[in-house]
């Protein structure tokens, strides 16, 4: 009996200690860092930074002119450079705070039904997801026998891809005086990455690949998709080419790289343009080593990395037409240039229309749409549904001058909310093809335009006002994109070449005044089916 009593009160010792090992070092660990302030990112070296536009926040809620301030400019850059925009000389500034873009937009916005998501069932999906994910991971870490001291990730109400999502309106992905903007773009250049793989479309063409095909699929562009800690999600698309390289002559504009810098300067022109059409996206060198290839559990990602002879970690497509190591990106030798482009709200909450694109190319090497060699093709596509009586035409003329001014020759489809119905606006996605050359305008994208002449009159008054010398499209141009840590983002000639062709619109709309009257060209409301033949101007080039 004394040594049966021996062994139990050992038994109690031995559990006893495992309990208090237990506790100390892992549970105890736990509930420190609940109790810890956050203090941003683990890992982030911009923490200061990351967490200093807070009392802007604040002052943007009190003062109407903090918030178009807040809206026009993202986190000020170090440089001096930087410093001076903040001065009275700033055109940026001066083009956001005049009265054209402080207007109040038709028609208002009165209720929920002109909000894209209904706020609770989104953050319902989005704990869902975020439940999803961390079993997912779970089971990840033990299938590899992996351990983690991290806490299951949590979503933050105040997180800034999800506030972006729930402000997306009936006028645009955001609104003018919104300062959720600045916050996603400096969370997508500061936040560590948690997972990394292909997107949807890419996999989709899995070991489908032809290499008989002219226009190639997505998957040769190396297009990834990131996950931040925030569980926000990003489309990164790594450096192709260099900022002074112009696209070949002789090559078609659906064989073209997809250029990074070109990603991001469009969003600071649809921006600058007031049509708030194109995703919130920034510039960020990626650690292609830690943020991409450590995070991801795709095994196909995984072994398409390898170090090149100059010890540059590099990875390359799946495709298998491109499955070589001179169509490779690399690092630097593991820091990469790419933009990030945010996603918007899953297809599941809030689904999206892609149309054919009426003066799509033909994506051949020789033959033509109709729109190439019919002048009046814009009075066929006048008595076609959705463009007889909707905003719709107008909205695809929007289009063709935001392509024309980026030179942007592939845009053979476009994507709309379907909540918003035939007069929803179009959302301006993959713009990678623009800015390829600065010596070379593309009138034919312009075709929209000069053969329906017709144009909102919101949108002549904003290219009017860009072609003055205090509001300069390529002043204003430059000083938005040195917001961006990639600066400079377009070369010199490219932004001169935004004037050049903001006037080349100007003088293509001039021409359609004169032959058809300003009444008919000049339109403040919905297309009607009764609208006289357009024609095509007489224009000069």
């Amino acid at each position: 009996m004394p040594g049966l009593r021996r062994d139990r009160l050992l038994t109690l010792l031995l559990l006893g200690a495992l309990l208090s090992a237990d506790l100390y070092f892992h549970l105890w660990p736990q509930v420190q860092r609940q109790l810890r302030p956050r203090e941003g990112p683990r890992g982030c070296p911009c923490t200061g930074r990351a967490s200093s536009p807070a009392p802007d926040l604040a002052a943007a809620a009190s003062d109407p002119g903090t918030i178009v301030h807040n809206f026009s400019r993202a986190e000020p850059r170090t440089e001096p450079a930087g410093g001076s925009r903040s001065g009275s000389g700033s055109k940026l500034q001066a083009l956001f705070v005049h009265p054209l873009y402080n207007v109040p937009e038709e028609p208002p916005l009165v209720g929920a039904e002109d909000s894209l998501l209904a706020s609770q069932e989104a953050l319902r999906y989005y704990r869902r997801k975020v439940a999803r994910w961390n079993r997912r991971h779970k089971m990840y870490r033990e299938q590899m026998n992996l351990t983690s001291l991290d806490p299951p990730l949590q979503l933050r109400l105040e997180a800034s891809w999800v506030q972006f999502h729930l402000g997306i309106n009936r006028h645009g992905l955001y609104s003018r005086s919104s300062p959720v903007v600045s916050k996603l773009l400096q969370d997508m250049r500061h936040f560590p990455t948690i997972s990394a793989d292909y997107s949807q479309d890419e996999k989709a063409l899995l070991g489908a690949c032809d290499c008989t095909q002219i226009v190639k699929p997505s998957g040769v562009h190396l297009k990834l998709v990131l996950r931040f800690s925030d569980f926000g999600k990003a489309m990164f698309k790594p450096m192709r080419q260099q900022r002074d390289e112009e696209t070949p002559v002789d090559f078609f504009y659906f064989i073209d790289f997809q250029r990074h810098n070109a990603e991001i300067a469009a969003f600071h022109l649809d921006r600058i343009l007031d049509f708030r059409r194109v995703p919130p996206t920034v510039g960020r060198l990626v650690n292609v080593t830690k943020e991409i290839l450590e995070v991801t559990k795709n095994e196909i990602l995984q072994s398409v990395f390898f170090v090149s002879p100059a010890s540059n970690v590099c990875f390359f497509a799946k495709c298998p037409y491109m499955c070589k190591t001179e169509y490779a990106v690399c690092g630097n030798p593991h820091l990469l240039e790419g933009s990030l482009s945010a996603f918007l709200p899953s297809l599941n909450l809030a689904p999206r229309l892609s149309v054919p694109n009426p003066w799509i190319r033909s994506y051949t090497l020789a033959g033509k749409e109709e729109w190439e060699v019919n002048p009046l093709y814009c009075d066929t596509v006048k008595q076609i549904y959705p463009y007889n009586n909707s905003q719709r035409l107008l909205n695809v003329i929007d289009m063709a001058i935001f392509d024309f001014l980026i030179g942007n020759m592939d845009r053979h489809h476009y994507e709309m909310f379907t909540k918003f119905g035939d007069d929803g606006f179009l959302i301006h996605l993959d713009n990678a093809r623009g800015f390829g050359q600065h010596s070379h305008d593309e009138i034919s994208i312009l075709s929209p335009l000069s053969q329906c002449c017709m144009i909102k009159k919101k949108t002549l008054l904003h290219l009017q006002l860009l072609a003055q010398a205090d509001y300069r499209l390529s002043d204003v141009m430059r000083e938005s994109l040195l917001e961006d840590r990639l600066s400079p983002v377009l070369t010199e000639p490219h932004l001169l070449a935004l004037d050049r062709r903001l006037q080349t619109i100007l003088r293509t709309v001039e021409g359609c005044i004169v032959a058809h009257g300003q009444q008919s060209v000049i339109v403040d409301g919905p297309v009607e089916q009764s609208a006289p033949d357009s024609g095509q101007a007489n224009l000069t080039s």
